[in-house]
């Protein structure tokens, strides 16, 4: 028992920036002290860039038209869910740009204690399917890369794969390679990551525009292809008024993930205005512009290729195939920003955000480190490449991910602006006991799953049929799944609110009814978990020591 206790104790992490790490709290997880809130306006401007201008947000188009709507249908859904996503964004923000609070600890005033795991376990599942997808995207951008240097890189990789697996040896193979370069930047700490979005971002918008002038400039007298003039071979039982609307929700379910846990990245901002304006004039712009990139050059390349060539890969592979040396070098350049624009959405996306959940739930043994690592590895148990098969699947499992999101957001900004009036008692969401007003009921706010079932019972029917299309459920549940987020996201909130009004929590409501006011509140706890960097940094002074050796010293966190 003494070498097991032992060996539990090697694997616990580093009592890092003062703070010993138990249960509840580890230095990842605390409020972001001052030294550490690095990021800017251009800090989140750049993350937005990244998070949109990839190949999952230039396919929103063809997921689109493939449902039957037109380009310029297709548009205004894009616009109008750009729209509704910056809304979202802000609000489900906001915590973390005030309280410096990140996903997982937020959730704790939501669900309790002990029920917030419900909700940060869901997030670590999305955020090992995402990796997994976003890592098999850039391995096709890798394998671009390798056919630019051998066109016959088919024949120099026997394949072994089975047909059923949708892929062959050397594209597994590209996928591996991304795996692996992508595994020295999960290292890079997310105050530090600023370096890296700019250069990303300069990268990936110089590839965007060259791209878009390039088709457009090659074009030819054919012009643009049927992408532009035709609809879609979509369903046509359903109103387009229905299709569109079931569009809308389904691009923003396409970055519901990132809407819930947006406070993991607010937390780092400077000043809150710093992370909220960067949210809203990024966050809408830069998918408007990347789903439009993709409509555009689809179109444009269509009559050249005798095909819409969607996916960016297949696209560059064409060019390969059709091509010289010029042709291939350029691909290979491509791809290469393709990789760039890959890791800019994968790493803080994805591999951060497991990083975060995982050190919320084990904070004694897995800080982000050590939890981003583990999400990139376990990624690879979701088979991506089948996720992937086609357009509608892709949208379909997008779509799917609202059903079960959109109340738990509901239930985050209600509870923050309704329930809580924009008051958190920020040291009682790291004291797991009866002493913590947001301990609820044995350390579950019994409210927020009752709200949650409610809002996502109405679209499950629809959702089932949707999975399992052999299930024939009346045309009503169907168009309730069309508008899954927003039906969740509202029944969820009422009933949580009136939950909360029948049956207050007690602990709560007299903290939130107390004369305090929010703004005295936030900068309460802001200065008070301050000052802990602020003994750190003349500890650094008096002692000369370096800032690792610092970062060890032994202090506990009231």
């Amino acid at each position: 028992m003494n070498s097991i206790s032992a060996f539990l104790r090697k694997l616990e992490v580093p009592n890092e920036g003062g703070t010993l790490a138990n249960r509840w709290i580890n230095n990842d997880i605390k409020p972001i002290e001052q030294g550490r809130r690095t990021w800017t306006f251009f800090t989140y401007h750049n993350l937005w860039v990244l998070t949109n201008m990839n190949i999952s947000t230039y396919l929103t188009g063809s997921s689109l038209i493939a449902l039957g709507l037109t380009w310029w249908q297709a548009l205004i859904t894009i616009i109008v869910g750009a729209i509704l996503i910056i809304v979202f964004v802000v609000l489900n923000s906001t915590p973390g740009a005030f309280y410096h609070l990140g996903f997982p600890v937020v959730n704790r005033y939501v669900w309790g204690m002990y029920g917030a795991q419900f909700v940060i376990l869901n997030r670590i599942l999305l955020s090992l399917v995402w990796y997994g997808v976003q890592a098999w995207i850039g391995g096709q951008c890798t394998y671009v890369m390798l056919q630019a240097i051998w066109p016959s890189i088919e024949t120099r990789i026997p394949n072994h794969m089975a047909e059923s697996t949708g892929m062959t040896t050397a594209q597994f193979v590209s996928y591996v390679i991304f795996m692996v370069i992508s595994l020295p930047l999960i290292w890079i700490r997310p105050h530090k990551l600023t370096k890296f979005l700019y250069i990303s971002v300069v990268i990936v918008l110089i590839f965007e525009i060259v791209l878009l002038v390039w088709a457009l400039a090659t074009m030819g007298p054919a012009g643009f292809g049927s992408t532009i003039s035709n609809r879609g071979p979509g369903t046509q039982e359903d109103s387009i008024g229905w299709v569109i609307m079931y569009g809308i929700i389904s691009t923003i379910g396409a970055i519901s993930a990132g809407i819930l846990n947006q406070n993991d990245y607010a937390r780092f901002s400077k000043h809150p205005r710093n992370a909220i304006m960067g949210q809203i004039l990024s966050a809408g712009p830069y998918f408007l512009f990347s789903a439009v990139v993709g409509i555009l050059v689809t179109a444009a390349t269509q009559e050249r290729y005798g095909e819409a060539l969607w996916n960016l890969p297949d696209l560059l592979s064409a060019v390969i195939e059709t091509g010289g040396g010029r042709s291939r070098a350029a691909a290979f350049f491509a791809g290469a920003a393709l990789v760039v624009s890959q890791w800019g959405i994968n790493i803080p996306g994805n591999a951060l955000s497991g990083g975060f959940d995982l050190a919320a739930t084990f904070p004694k043994f897995i800080n982000i480190r050590r939890g981003a690592y583990i999400t990139a590895l376990l990624s690879m148990v979701v088979h991506p490449w089948q996720l992937l098969s086609s357009a509608s699947t892709f949208l379909s499992v997008l779509s799917s991910y609202s059903v079960f999101l959109g109340p738990m957001i509901g239930l985050m900004i209600t509870s923050y602006y309704v329930v809580n009036r924009q008051k958190i008692n920020v040291d009682d969401v790291f004291v797991g006991s009866s002493h913590s007003i947001y301990w609820y009921t044995f350390g579950i706010n019994w409210r927020a799953p009752v709200a949650w079932i409610c809002g996502i019972a109405p679209s499950m029917p629809g959702f089932i049929s949707a999975v399992n299309p052999s299930v024939v459920v009346p045309r009503g549940c169907t168009r309730i799944y069309y508008i899954n987020f927003l039906t969740g996201f509202m029944i969820a909130s009422v009933v949580f609110t009136a939950l909360h009004w029948a049956f207050p929590a007690q602990g709560v409501k007299g903290f939130v009814e107390s004369p305090v006011t929010k703004y005295n509140t936030i900068l309460h706890y802001r200065n008070k978990w301050d000052e802990e960097s602020e003994v750190l940094e003349r500890e650094f002074v008096k002692a000369g020591k370096d800032e690792e050796a610092v970062m060890e010293a032994p202090h506990v966190i009231p």
